[in-house]
């Protein structure tokens, strides 16, 4: 009896280090007020240009002949020809067909639309002009079910919608603690964002700008269980000496 004992506290012993328990505030999103029913003002983000990206603009107008040269195609020899795209260079600029050098760095899309209409309004009637970022992407990585890059289509997405599409944090993932790393204007920004407080949603940063990166930070548990994983034969073969020890002695 004294034995099955010995060997009961050894388990319960080896459990309590091998496990710990996590706070319920350290894993629910959004704390806060909680209201029933809650009205929050936010801003409609719009990502602005940057050097580096890549834009696809079209220019269509009521005499499309008149459109023609403000849309360079790239021919190929198997399919139909394809639209150009207009990468913004180390000064921030573009090069556009009639137009000449456009700086568009600092913009939004809507405003770069506005300009470009206006301006083309010298050549064409009623022109209209569409403009998209092709390689508005970001990265989540971490302590995430699926960290990797996501292209993102409609130019606009949230921390939170950026982590859902890597398909939320692991049970590892420190919610307090998100990094979000940016780069603008030749400088690199590291922000902590607290996914357990509610006010994330008033956070500058709660939607991202093209290129940023989200870091989910393993926690001590993930930490302390890949420590455990590396040595797992050293400490389950030592556990097995000090058993058959303790046992020996108190026959």
């Amino acid at each position: 009896m004294k034995n099955k004992n010995i060997k009961y506290l050894l388990i319960v012993w080896l459990t309590v280090i091998l496990t710990s328990c996590v706070s319920s505030e350290k894993m629910v999103y959004f704390q806060g007020n909680q209201d029933n029913l809650s009205h929050e003002d936010y801003e409609i983000y719009e990502p602005k240009i940057q050097k580096g990206d890549i834009l696809s603009i079209n220019v269509s107008a009521i005499d499309k002949g008149a459109a023609v040269p403000f849309n360079l195609y790239e021919s190929t020899s198997t399919t139909e020809p394809i639209p150009i795209t207009y990468i913004v260079d180390n000064d921030g600029e573009i090069t556009f067909p009639v137009v000449g050098i456009l700086k568009v760095e600092g913009i939004t899309t809507k405003i770069l639309k506005q300009q470009l209409t206006k301006t083309l309004a010298e050549y064409l009637a009623k022109p209209i002009v569409n403009i998209r970022l092709v390689n508005f992407k970001v990265a989540v990585l971490g302590e995430v079910k699926t960290p990797g890059t996501y292209l993102i289509p409609n130019e606009r997405i949230s921390v939170i919608e950026a982590i859902s599409l890597a398909g939320d944090l692991t049970i590892h993932g420190k919610r307090k603690t998100v990094m979000l790393i940016r780069e603008q204007g030749g400088k690199r920004a590291f922000i902590t964002l607290d996914l357990t407080d509610k006010k994330i949603f008033n956070s500058p940063y709660f939607y991202m700008a093209q290129n940023d990166v989200i870091y989910v930070e393993p926690n001590k548990t993930k930490l302390n269980s890949s420590a455990v994983g590396a040595n797992a034969g050293i400490i389950l073969s030592s556990i097995s000496s000090l058993i058959s020890i303790i046992l020996i002695l108190n026959r």
